[in-house]
């Protein structure tokens, strides 16, 4: 019988969380043409005469007579009708079905791409809020759509699926059918024209449809059914706490040690793996005792094993037994495997005395469910020392004789006062201060010391080394379990502490990589930022890419560095080529002075983080440890850098395609129509120059005046604006008057006679004089022209806090909210109900562009709010310009 326990919380909120959607079931192909869309629309009639109230959602029948004829007298839901390019398409009707809300929806091609208009993106966008809505549906699929194959199928059958759909997809199936046919029974069906059209289906059969092919994609789909199942198994024992592991299917779990062999447990589970063709499970038990070099030890076979295609997992403990039964039962592994325990000294005589059962004793006494592998380790083994921990310095040597001997000196000081009892336990308490702090050996050492030193000074007869009294045996038993024990404890503590520490040390380091290379805003100042970052944990360090050139240096710390040799280039085009850490300190080209880590992205290796190692030696252990951190966060950042630049350029590119647009629209119609006037009025006066009045001539020859001022004051707008954008507008900035600037503007403005002014006299500011000029006749010219004839203008300045307010306010048409935020844009020109004013849309982008040369700013309120409601709403162009104060020797002229 199974033993049952407490059912796994994650499954639980799983399985509430399942309980909460509708379910999905997924008819799943391996190629087009087996039948899912007429096992779905059979199933579905049946049903429906179940009294099941069964809706077609979509459904393509792609001309096959007998899908049509499944279809029968099932209810079809009526598609959307979206407009796309001059086109009506009929698509999936998502708020249609919601509101209809069938007890069954079939809904066929989850993997379609919706037309724009539509709710989703894509179909199974749509499916996922009908569940998500309590709607159970079901849909076919077939396996080449999944995102995670779409580079295997293409490599199989030389086709690159275009419309894919994210894996996680076939996680929120509750049931997934496969709808399996042989491929000599579908290619046959292929032959017989009732997949494709005759001309189509020859194609096919040479192409897509071969045999092999169609082999491949049915075994693709047979384990992908399986891992679904396989998935269902598990969470079905985790939701009723039911110990595995159930054989339903073979799962390797590899245990990486810290040792030796755990590269080769790695390639054998590997290896197991794909002779069993099941997935595996790496794992590493961090103990306390292992601290960070254990720690760093296990990052070599953990990048292997994750390299290799297996599922890393790391946990925290000092039972690696235990915890690997745990994991194994969880999990529903089948097969463990590990490496083969060390050889101990007097092996035999440990076993039955104290020593510890190895690994591979205490995993086959606590369960037999079950197969173990035990893998030699070919790496040579160096002997094992008898005092590994050993303190080689000669502090601790001293600490611990000094505290003994000071402790005798306070005995001989104290004596008259203390007995040779009472004096023990201070030896004793010195002893276990000696251990907690110096560790076991050093503990050892003290007790050894200190039990001679209290028997010689302080246990009569005095004086003389003596052990024939009983009690004199049990004092030095107790005076080493003491130091042991002590000793013991304290160093698991402090490799506890320091482990923890570690990991303390690393996420903060995680935490400031983060925040540092999240600001730079190019790859540039990325580079210097991380080689900084680097050269914080090393004497030296640089980056480098790949560029046309080859392998390039971008970033070197600290600056002025000597250049790499020729050796180091090599270790860096090594972990470049081979995504594998060279250089000093590995196995690979050791004796480059450089140390080289792989910048690993989504899109493969992007460069190489090198550092030079201290002349004392490598780096540290948690240096080490946050390099390689850096090297991740790195890789994280230049993407984020290089999408970003990505997304500018193509924001750049459509900006530049939509004002290339605008200007060929404006050069077509505000030069045509001006040199349309002027050639009938030249055609005009030749033909009938001595017919004409002279009245009539002058008013011809007045309009092409207007047309060619018209042209030429176009073209200037444009050579400004290329001006601007150029970069090209350098201000001269003098003193300006107001009042007769503003005076000379109304003068060139036709139709600006009217309007009021209210500036102060003597009321200047720091501007260019021409360009201020120019832009204040665009703002003029603006409020001209979309003011009705006799509307007010005013035009008015004020001093406040050290600058200029010049407002030009109109009892115009205004301009839409809509429009306010794109009034000054280069061609923008706002509409007003269905018509856009006639111009070219550069007077206000002019206009701003100068202002904001000059060191000011400009901006445009409607309606005014001094208005009546029941008028034209106005419009008040605000210009904010530095003030300056006019001077006997500082006056524009």
């Amino acid at each position: 019988m199974p033993e049952y326990d407490r059912p796994d919380p994650d499954a639980l909120a799983a399985a509430l969380a399942t309980k909460e959607r509708a379910s999905l079931r997924i008819f799943l192909g391996a190629a087009p043409g087996v039948g899912k869309t007429w096992e779905m629309l059979n199933a579905g009639r049946q049903r429906a005469r179940e009294g099941v109230d069964v809706v077609i959602g979509v459904v393509e029948t792609h001309g096959r007579a007998e899908t049509e004829a499944q279809i029968g007298d099932l209810a079809i839901l009526p598609p959307k009708q979206l407009p796309y390019r001059g086109q009506t398409l009929a698509e999936f009707d998502l708020e249609g079905a919601i509101a209809r809300r069938p007890g069954l929806i079939l809904i066929d091609e989850l993997a379609h791409t919706n037309a724009p208009g539509s709710t989703h993106a894509k179909r199974w966008e749509d499916v996922a809020e009908l569940v998500e809505a309590g709607i159970p549906v079901w849909a076919t699929l077939n396996v080449q759509h999944l995102e995670s194959l779409n580079d295997d199928v293409a490599r199989i059958t030389g086709v690159r699926v275009t419309e894919t759909l994210p894996d996680q997809v076939l996680e929120l199936a509750t049931e997934i059918e496969l709808i399996d046919i042989t491929p000599s029974e579908l290619r046959k069906r292929l032959t017989e024209g009732k997949i494709y059209r005759p001309e189509t289906a020859r194609r096919a059969l040479n192409a897509f449809f071969r045999e092999g092919n169609l082999t491949a994609l049915r075994e693709i789909a047979l384990r992908r059914v399986a891992q679904h199942v396989d998935a269902d198994v598990r969470g079905y024992m985790q939701l009723n706490a039911i110990k595995g592991p159930w054989p339903a299917g073979e799962r390797i779990l590899a245990l990486i040690g810290a040792d030796a062999s755990a590269e080769a447990v790695v390639r054998r589970a590997k290896q197991l793996a794909d002779a069993l063709r099941a997935p595996w499970i790496a794992l590493h038990i961090e103990r306390p005792k292992d601290g960070l070099a254990g720690l760093m030890k296990s990052q070599g076979p953990k990048a292997l094993a994750a390299r290799l295609g297996a599922e890393v997992e790391t946990q925290a403990g000092r039972d690696v037994a235990a915890i690997a039964l745990e994991i194994a039962s969880q999990r529903n592994v089948t097969q463990i495997v590990i490496g083969m325990p060390r050889p101990r000294r007097f092996r035999h005589l440990a076993r039955r005395l104290w020593a510890r059962p190895s690994l591979a004793e205490q995993l086959l006494r606590q369960s037999n469910d079950f197969n173990l592998l035990i893998v030699p380790s070919a790496a040579e083994r160096s002997p094992r020392k008898l005092w590994p921990g050993l303190p080689r310095a000669p502090l601790p040597w001293i600490a611990g004789l000094g505290v003994i001997v000071l402790v005798i000196g306070i005995g001989e000081l104290l004596g008259n006062w203390l007995d040779h009892e009472a004096l023990g336990m201070v030896f004793l308490a010195a002893v276990m201060a000696t251990a907690a702090h110096y560790g076991l050996a050093i503990g050892l050492f003290a007790a050894v010391l200190g039990f001679l030193g209290w028997n010689f000074f302080f246990l009569p007869p005095v004086y003389q080394l003596s052990i024939t009294d009983p009690r004199d045996i049990v004092a030095l038993v107790v005076f080493g379990i003491v130091a042991s024990s002590t000793g013991l404890l304290a160093g698991r503590v402090r490799a506890e502490a320091l482990a923890a520490q570690g990991r303390i040390e690393g996420l903060r380091r995680i935490g400031l990589f983060s925040r540092r290379l999240g600001e730079p805003a190019t790859e540039d100042e990325l580079m210097a930022e991380i080689a900084q970052q680097a050269a914080a944990l090393a004497p030296e360090a640089a980056v480098l890419t790949d560029t046309p050139a080859g392998l390039t240096v971008r970033a070197q710390r600290p600056e002025g560095s000597a250049p790499l040799d020729e050796s180091s280039i090599a270790a860096a085009r090594w972990t470049y080529a081979r995504q594998e850490e060279a250089g000093a300190g590995t196995a690979t080209l050791p004796s480059a002075p450089w140390r080289f880590l792989p910048i690993r992205t989504s899109r493969g290796v992007v460069g190489v983080l090198g550092f030079r190692p201290p002349a004392a030696g490598l780096l540290s252990t948690p240096s080490l440890q946050a390099v390689s951190a850096l090297a991740d966060q790195a890789a994280v950042a230049l993407e984020r850098v290089r999408l970003a630049a990505e997304a500018a350029r193509g924001e750049a590119l459509s900006e530049t395609q939509a004002l290339r647009t605008a200007l060929l629209n404006s050069l077509s119609h505000d030069l045509r129509t001006p040199l349309t006037g002027i050639r009938g009025s030249a055609e005009t006066l030749r033909a009938n120059w001595e017919r004409l009045p002279e009245p009539t001539r002058q008013d011809l020859l007045a309009s092409i005046e207007e047309d060619v001022g018209r042209m030429t004051r176009f073209l200037a707008n444009i050579m400004d604006l290329t001006r601007l954008e150029g970069g090209e507008i350098a201000p001269r900035l003098v003193t300006v008057e107001l009042a007769p600037l503003v005076e000379t503007v109304l003068a060139r403005v036709p139709g600006a006679l009217h309007v009021a002014v209210s500036i102060p006299e003597r009321l200047a500011v720091r501007a260019d004089v021409a360009l201020l000029e120019q832009a204040l006749t665009n703002i003029v010219e603006n409020a001209v022209k979309y003011s009705p004839v006799g509307a007010g203008i005013r035009v008015s300045a004020e001093s406040k806090a050290d600058r200029v307010i010049l407002t030009v306010a109109d009892e115009g048409i205004g301009i839409p909210p809509e429009d306010l935020a794109q009034i000054f844009d280069s061609f923008y020109r706002a509409r007003h109900g269905d018509r856009v004013a006639p111009g070219t849309g550069l007077g206000l982008a002019i206009a701003r562009g100068f202002v904001g040369a000059m060191g000011g700013t400009i901006s445009a309120l409607s309606p005014r709010p001094d208005l009546p409601w029941d008028g034209l709403p106005g419009t008040t162009i605000t210009v904010t310009l530095p003030q300056a104060w006019l001077s006997a020797s500082d006056i524009a002229e």
